[in-house]
């Protein structure tokens, strides 16, 4: 009787947390592939963007850069690129830029703090 409790317990848990959002993604995937237009500008799942110039059935022609175009698998789109994305990926730079409390990695803006130990062009404290 116990067995049988714990294998419902392991199948409802699978399921929850296997089945159901593997579905949701493919039917996410699905909705994409078939939203897909002429004019849309895309990246496919190789990091390639470009703009969808034809549907066919099983591709796409897509203009990657003034007069290249090439024919893609309907299922290398990975995702559409929207101006509201492109607006909102650029707020997000500005905020990033308004941190200025944040060191940003470039050594030459760090001051010689400790003057007993000067800094060398490489970064080393002389000892």
């Amino acid at each position: 009787m116990v067995i049988a409790i714990y294998l419902v317990i392991l199948v409802a848990a699978f399921y929850f947390l296997i089945v159901r959002p593997q579905r949701r993604q493919s039917m996410v995937r699905r909705q994409l592939l078939s939203a897909v237009e002429e004019g849309d500008e895309i990246v496919t799942t190789g990091g390639v963007y470009g703009t969808v110039l034809a549907l066919h059935d099983d591709t796409l022609d897509v203009e990657i850069a003034s007069g290249v175009v090439v024919k893609i698998a309907r299922g290398a789109v990975a995702a559409r690129i929207t101006p509201e994305s492109e607006y909102e990926e650029e707020d997000e730079e500005e905020d990033d830029d308004a941190d200025e409390g944040e060191w940003d990695g470039d050594v030459d803006e760090v001051d010689d703090v400790d003057e007993e130990h000067p800094r060398h062009e490489d970064g080393d404290t002389q000892s």
